[in-house]
């Protein structure tokens, strides 16, 4: 978090994060095209350009998977924190990859200038009623075309004025985008390969990140199923069970059927309950934990203080709150949530008495 708008929130972590990623990123490609040439020498030899041309498309698909099985799998194990952290400059350094194979695909199939690209891309294709003749590249620019939107708007200039709710549809676009990815592949460079050992591969990619995807949201609906497995009183507070049970520092999760998840942190001896979702980007702040006294998102590092869902100055984020008490050494919840930044005296913790 910075109280103000840059071009890049570089900090020690996220230098070492993008210094480790564009080694691997250049690694791959210079790996790919040295062992492209020796594995193709004269007469049978592929050109810098076409080894360039398949390098960084199969370092695009690469990035794409590992972008798109980051969030999934970040549900399963804090260790994937990081790079869900990081995951932004990761979507922009895809971004640039695919678009250097696009650009330099359409310059080499034009003859580098000799033709206009619209007609480098499109010439040949009659069609679209058969996969020979259908268009593949034009499914690939579609595709960039929503990457491109997703990296232009990628900063948080773009999230704070198209609210978090138009951004974040925005970049759900991201999976449209993929589905078009994988029928670029299958329509274009799968058409000329004769081994099957590629179309497996794409295969698998795409079983695995709708198997994982749907494996997180299995996961996310048996947890909101027993978060709501709570007994509420005639008051309509709902019993979340011993103050005991809530780990310091640390939060449960309250679903209470059809409302918004609710997250129960502890501090020492207080409790306070705030929205589960971070006005940030939606991240589950129950997943996070309190650090320097504030709430602190697990996604972007977003923080809000426990009592009162503010952001400490001078940011201005708010979230919704909610009313604890303590009842024979329960916790109860007032489900109904109170508007955004509204303060609330937290439950505090009676000592054991010592024996």
């Amino acid at each position: 978090m910075t109280a103000s708008y840059k071009w890049v929130q570089w900090n020690p972590h996220k230098k070492l994060y993008d210094t480790i990623l564009l080694t691997m990123a250049l690694a791959y490609l210079a790996t790919f095209v040295v062992g492209g040439v020796v594995a193709f020498p004269p007469p049978g030899d592929i050109s810098i350009p076409v080894l360039l041309i398949r390098a960084t498309s199969t370092l695009a698909i690469i990035l794409l998977h590992v972008i798109l099985l980051i969030g999934p799998l970040a549900r399963f194990s804090d260790r994937f924190a990081p790079l869900l952290y990081n995951r932004r400059h990761l979507g922009v350094t895809f971004f640039v990859v695919a678009l250097f194979h696009g650009a330099l695909s359409t310059l080499f199939y034009g003859g580098f200038g000799r033709r206009d690209p619209a007609s480098a891309i499109f010439a040949g294709y009659d069609s679209f009623a058969t996969i020979s003749a259908f268009p593949f590249e034009f499914l690939g620019l579609l595709a960039l075309l929503v990457f491109f939107a997703m990296a232009a708007t990628s900063h948080d200039f773009w999230l704070a004025n198209l609210t978090p709710r138009v951004w974040k549809s925005l970049h759900m676009l991201v999976y449209t985008a993929y589905g078009l990815v994988v029928l670029h592949v299958v329509f274009g460079a799968l058409q000329s390969e004769t081994s099957p050992l590629y179309a497996y591969a794409i295969l698998a990619g795409a079983l695995v990140v709708v198997t994982t995807h749907l494996a997180a949201a299995f996961k996310e609906n048996r947890a909101d199923v027993d978060a709501s497995d709570v007994s509420s009183d005639t008051a309509g507070w709902i019993d979340l069970g011993p103050a005991s049970s809530i780990p310091d520092t640390r939060a449960i999760v309250v679903c209470p059927k059809g409302r918004e998840r609710i997250a129960v942190f502890r501090h020492a001896d207080s409790l306070s309950a705030v929205s589960n979702v971070c006005a940030h980007q939606g991240g589950p702040l129950a997943e996070g934990q309190i650090i320097d006294g504030c709430i602190t998102c697990p996604w972007h590092g977003y923080q809000y203080r426990p009592a009162t869902g503010q952001s400490p100055p001078p940011y201005t984020e708010k979230i919704p709150t909610y009313e604890l008490r303590i009842n024979a050494g329960r916790v109860l919840l007032n489900p109904e949530p109170l508007p955004p930044g509204t303060p609330v005296e937290p439950a505090r913790i009676e000592p054991t008495p010592s024996t």
